[in-house]
């Protein structure tokens, strides 16, 4: 290992601890140190672990790369121990806890900035206070934002101008202004603290207004994949902004190995559901996840068995288990033996390699949630998807699948609510789901031209991250940008 020199970049990463935020932060992170960086991450002991193999396996082929652990206030807040993700909350009252353990951290971040010298922080959207830090320290700060240019866009845009507001029922649509496209919602589908003023929205407000302070801007996405939106974000900020996506791909088109793609390493040999796909036709298999925070209530999955066994197609479908449930487990358990016996379905608990799945030749589309890491996966897949958005920016994105760029088929969802406000009715009937999965899936003129599209973006996100992409460009000239402002800062001093 190098001794590390004095004109190298020494860069801090500090992400969000929720699965979407926080892996395409950290990979971000793997990024920069392929490239020449110095990088440390900050993050707590749970959270560490969950990424802390990549790092070792990074520094021991010769990359600056490390963590530094804090500890978490678990104590302080009332949790277990271990409890420090966002992931981990089963009820509202343990969110809370969670949200308030994240930001007792502050103090302790801070000094660790002023310990480590940092020539720039790269830290997520949601720590607004990091811009007083680095303008202390005399050095830039990158936000990471973990979704769309397209959903920033829209969330800015409906702030300003609020159309939701002059609207005389839920169910007429509004259009949304200042966009190069005709966007149109209805209000149940505006994130909750952007529909009306709660608890959260000073929070995002300071986190919005931070946006505009901040040196610039990094996001995961791609030029050939929201170029239009890329603009108009720096013109409605009025900040620079480095598109470097889609991360899951660059990073793991240099470890060669197909099995560390899933982010857990040690997969078993040949695991069941590979055998299952293995003898399934090409493009005949319908994957359904939708992500890490998700619960759906009983009655919803009820129908979207049925949906899924009636609609006539092959699938693989991700459950998260619930604790305690003994209704919904003696009717999942029944419905996965049926599926067994049938061999038409496939359930997955828990966890999937979620990429490994994408990448099979046998699955045609995808159901996502709309979180923006599994829509890049599965544009980088070349997969068009069954769009179900639930909360946060989902909707917007889902405007993205389907009116922009026309790779997306919508469920019908209707309210924007965090699985802590879900009610126990399902939103979606069987009839919707069997229509949806019949469309994408099957011959029509419609699924083809999506398929199409799909791939074409498929081709882009492999070009734009190989050198003289976009994105990789991109990269090497943010990286040689921060150089040179140490270099200017150095002399300067």
């Amino acid at each position: 290992m190098k001794a590390e020199s004095h004109d190298q970049l020494n860069v801090l990463f500090l992400p969000y601890p929720t699965p979407g935020h926080m892996i395409p932060m950290v990979v971000t992170a793997r990024l920069f140190a392929k490239h020449g960086v110095s990088v440390t991450i900050i993050a707590t002991q749970a959270n560490a672990l969950t990424f802390q193999k990549a790092i070792d396996r990074d520094f021991s082929c010769g990359y600056h790369i490390r963590t530094q652990v804090i500890p978490f206030p678990a104590d302080q807040v009332g949790l277990p121990d271990g409890v420090e993700n966002i992931k981990d909350s089963t009820t509202p009252e343990m969110l809370g806890q969670i949200s308030h353990g994240i930001s007792m951290l502050k103090d302790q971040i801070e000094l660790l900035f002023q310990d480590l010298q940092p020539d720039c922080i790269v830290t997520d959207v949601c720590y607004p206070w990091t811009v007083e830090s680095a303008a202390k320290l005399g050095i830039p700060r990158l936000f990471f934002y973990s979704s769309s240019y397209f959903s920033n866009c829209v969330s800015h845009s409906i702030r300003k101008h609020r159309p939701h507001e002059s609207l005389v029922s839920d169910t007429h649509k509004f259009t949304i202004p200042g966009l190069p496209q005709r966007i149109e919602m209805t209000p149940p589908q505006v994130a909750e603290w952007e529909r009306t003023k709660n608890e959260t929205t000073g929070y995002f407000d300071a986190m919005f207004e931070s946006e505009t302070e901040s040196y610039g801007a990094l996001y995961n996405s791609f030029h050939e994949l929201e170029s239009v939106y890329e603009q108009l974000h720096q013109s409605a900020l009025g900040i620079k902004s480095w598109t470097i996506g889609p991360v899951s791909s660059w990073v793991n088109k240099d470890d060669g190995q197909k099995t560390n793609r899933g982010h857990k390493e040690d997969l078993e040999q040949e695991p069941q559901w590979l055998n299952w796909l293995n003898s399934k036709q090409n493009e005949s298999v319908l994957y359904v996840c939708f992500g890490s925070l998700m619960r759906l209530p009983h009655a919803q999955l009820v129908e979207l068995a049925h949906g899924l066994e009636h609609s006539g197609h092959s699938f693989i479908w991700v459950i998260r288990k619930k604790d305690g449930n003994e209704n919904e487990d003696s009717f999942l358990q029944e419905f996965e033996k049926k599926m067994k016996e049938n061999k038409k379905g496939f359930i997955i608990w828990n966890w999937a390699p979620q990429l490994l799945i994408l990448d099979h030749p046998a699955i045609g589309g995808m159901v996502t949630h709309c979180g923006w890491n599994s829509i890049l996966e599965s544009v980088s897949a070349g997969l068009p998807m069954i769009t179900w958005p639930m909360f946060a920016e989902q909707f917007y994105n889902e405007k993205l699948l389907v009116d922009v760029l026309k790779i997306g088929v919508p469920v019908g969802a209707k309210e924007n609510k965090f699985w802590t406000s879900l009610g126990e009715d399902a939103a979606v009937g069987r009839e919707e789901i069997v229509k949806v999965v019949v469309l994408l899936m099957g011959s029509s003129q419609e699924s083809k031209e999506m398929r199409n599209r799909a791939r074409k973006l498929s081709d882009a996100a492999k070009r734009t991250i190989e050198e003289g992409g976009h994105s990789y460009n991109n990269l090497t000239q943010l990286i040689d940008e921060l150089k040179s402002l140490k270099i200017s800062k150095a002399l300067a001093g």
